[in-house]
């Protein structure tokens, strides 16, 4: 985090020396049969799209309008200029509307030729609703943020949930026979709207998946501390890692 004695960052319990424990903000990138589809657009967007070689990007899927899953917007015009087309931006209306007060002008009609601003075209979706995004049959369920909701999604044999502190029987339901559930776990104690350790067990211990990814982790989670301490089948994540999902 900002901050630290010298300035050079507040690693709370983590090991600056452990480059797994350098984090940028959290957001996945879903591709299958050459399609592409973004989750989320943090204010690290375009490190995390360069970094990881990513040529392209067909659509995005907000989970919800805080700050840190939106603030690189303005780059999606880049992705634009690639697909030469507007992109679909997929999420609730309540999202879709955060987003359009906020970038008005990202949501404005485009006018060819060219980008000079992103355009997005909002795509409202319900919770317990299956949409086609980027062309992959995409199950999408409500999540509990403690102060506001999120959105958690299905494709396959994979399943999402970041900034949640609970999910109903209907997102287990969604869950249900998972292969691989990347799920945020943002310390070891109890928070007020993010799953802690225990918590996110506790789900994990429910659903049973053959692999289970932390992910939206705080400075008291160190990678090494966490690898030896979690149980089968479940890891810390880290910038940059790639998952092959089962069906």
């Amino acid at each position: 985090m900002i901050g630290g004695a010298d300035g050079a960052g507040d690693w709370g319990e983590c090991d600056p020396a452990d480059p797994r424990n350098r984090r940028t903000r959290a957001s996945i990138l879903i591709e299958q049969e050459g399609a592409a589809l973004l989750v989320d657009t943090g204010p690290d967007m375009r490190e995390q799209l360069l970094a990881c070689r990513v040529p392209r990007v067909d659509a995005v899927f907000y989970t919800h309008a805080h700050a840190d899953h939106i603030l690189g917007l303005d780059d999606v015009r880049i992705l634009n200029r690639i697909l030469d087309r507007p992109i679909d931006a997929f999420s609730t209306a309540e999202t879709l509307d955060e987003l359009a007060m906020r970038f008005s002008y990202a949501f404005k009609p485009w006018q060819p030729p060219g980008f000079f601003r992103p355009v997005l075209v909002p795509r409202p979706v319900l919770p317990g609703e299956a949409v086609t995004m980027a062309g992959m049959r995409t199950a999408v369920f409500d999540q509990d943020h403690g102060f506001t909701r999120s959105l958690g999604l299905r494709v396959g044999g994979f399943g999402y949930s970041t900034d949640a502190v609970a999910l109903d029987d209907a997102a287990f339901a969604t869950l249900a026979g998972v292969d691989t559930w990347v799920v945020g776990c943002f310390q070891r104690h109890a928070h007020r709207t993010h799953a802690w350790l225990a918590r996110a067990l506790s789900w994990v211990e429910r659903l049973r998946p053959r692999r289970t990814v932390l992910t939206h982790m705080g400075p008291d989670m160190d990678f090494s501390w966490l690898s030896k301490r979690l149980p089968e089948g479940v890891e810390p994540g880290y910038d940059g890692m790639v998952l092959e999902v089962g069906a």
